[in-house]
């Protein structure tokens, strides 16, 4: 049986078109690390569960107007909305609410 960490590593492949690389970006850790949290021979330090919980709900938020190669590019790129920081550095800041804003203003057909 995977565990919700592996489930939303797959998803966030699938969907938001993200590589293990990328996942281990974000959160600090090697490639090889992310691969045992997908296999579930390990679990994530806290920490890191809240970046993948707040990655995850935001590219499921993403998908609402893009198709995954574009979510990646939309996280890497610098943002003016975001004061030209990338979406994936504040992710890994634990400022997603900012990430969070600038989707919304997407929901209210603003174009970002």
């Amino acid at each position: 049986m995977h565990s919700v960490v592996s489930r939303y590593i797959g998803e966030l492949a699938e969907t938001g078109g993200l590589k293990g690389t990328d996942i281990a970006n974000i959160t600090d850790v090697s490639k090889a690390t992310v691969s045992r949290w997908k296999s579930g021979d390990i679990r994530p330090h806290p920490k890191n569960e809240l970046i993948l919980s707040d990655l995850y709900y935001i590219v499921g938020r993403l998908s609402e107007f893009y198709a995954p190669d574009e979510i990646r590019t939309w996280l890497y790129a610098r943002h003016p909305q975001l004061g030209g920081e990338r979406a994936m550095d504040l992710i890994h800041s634990d400022r997603s609410v900012q990430v969070l804003a600038v989707i919304d203003r997407l929901d209210d057909d603003v174009f970002v």
